[in-house]
């Protein structure tokens, strides 16, 4: 019950947190910004209106918004929050959660191709080559915690036997692994350096060229399911910052959003100090990640002393 209940509250929060973003954004730029609920406005805008479908599109135009949406909810299942164990719990699970992820982006790119419009397939074409770049990362990433912790699940990474933290035997290592995640982080989200989710330049998008013909309800999933993907890559960089656990769960949770929004809040600075990368940029920065993941990794085999 109390793992539903914490659920709950992160499917109730994800919307508010980009919020934190814009404020960031706004302040650094000596803005008053949009409001902190706006995303909720935007989200019940939304459903109340109704979809449109073009005559090139079929039902798998439809099916994607609901995929990718349904993918990004199964993320915040199986990852711990605020120190409450997870809904679903199990050996490898992480592997399986990674896939799923990947099923919900492969609707979203058959979507966009479903469209027959040639941007939308040339942000999927982008999406997918992004991707797969990042992907190297995360599975780095896997086999360093499974070399650190001997486990394939988020619940031991955090709450197991042998928990990964700051504070731990490898600590320093994480600091690389933290600095390649929040990389991740920004290119699976779309953000700034690697897209720019402000921009309105076909040419230049990547994952808002991919939903330029969704409206209405669908258009809604695909903004929710994109708030929950933040929020889970958010919460699994908070659990490798945030050393400490405390006895009482209030203080737990209240430590842990604390420290998400924090995370929300580097984000906005990033995008106000950088720039958006040229395209042929982005696959050197995504490789980059890789490279500190796998050079953590080397470190953990003992070549390095």
């Amino acid at each position: 019950m109390e793992s539903l209940v914490s659920v709950t509250l992160a499917l109730l929060l994800a919307p508010l947190f980009p919020g934190i973003i814009n404020k960031t954004k706004a302040f650094i730029a000596s803005k008053k910004g949009p409001p902190l609920l706006m995303k909720y406005y935007t989200l019940a805008k939304l459903f109340r209106k109704g979809s449109v479908y073009s005559t090139s599109s079929s039902y798998v135009f439809k099916l994607g918004p609901t995929v990718s949406f349904a993918a990004a909810l199964m993320a915040l299942l199986f990852i711990p929050l605020a120190g409450v164990e997870p809904v679903f719990a199990f050996h490898g699970d992480v592997i399986v959660l990674f896939y799923i992820m990947g099923i919900g982006r492969f609707f979203t790119i058959a979507a966009a191709l479903d469209t027959a419009s040639p941007f939308e397939g040339m942000g999927a074409a982008r999406e997918a080559f992004f991707s797969t770049l990042a992907e190297a990362t995360i599975f780095t990433v896997l086999i360093l915690f499974f070399r650190m912790n001997g486990s394939l699940s988020f619940a031991d990474y955090f709450h197991g036997d042998n928990p990964i933290s700051l504070l731990g035997p490898a600590g320093s290592l994480l600091l690389l692994v933290i600095v390649a995640m929040f990389m991740v982080l920004l290119t699976e989200n779309s953000r700034v350096p690697v897209d720019d989710p402000q921009t309105h330049l076909e040419l230049t998008m990547i994952h808002e060229v991919m939903i330029l013909d969704h409206s209405g309800p669908d258009l809604a999933l695909i903004e929710l399911g994109a708030f929950y993907k933040l929020f889970f890559y958010s919460a699994f960089l908070t659990h490798l910052i945030q050393p400490f656990s405390f006895s009482s769960s209030l203080v737990q949770g209240l430590v842990f959003y604390a420290v998400m929004a924090g995370v929300y809040v580097a984000v906005g600075i990033t995008e106000s100090v950088m720039a958006r990368f040229k395209m042929n940029l982005v696959p050197k920065y995504i490789l980059t990640s890789f490279t500190l993941v796998f050079f953590a990794a080397i470190l953990t085999m003992g070549f390095v002393k």
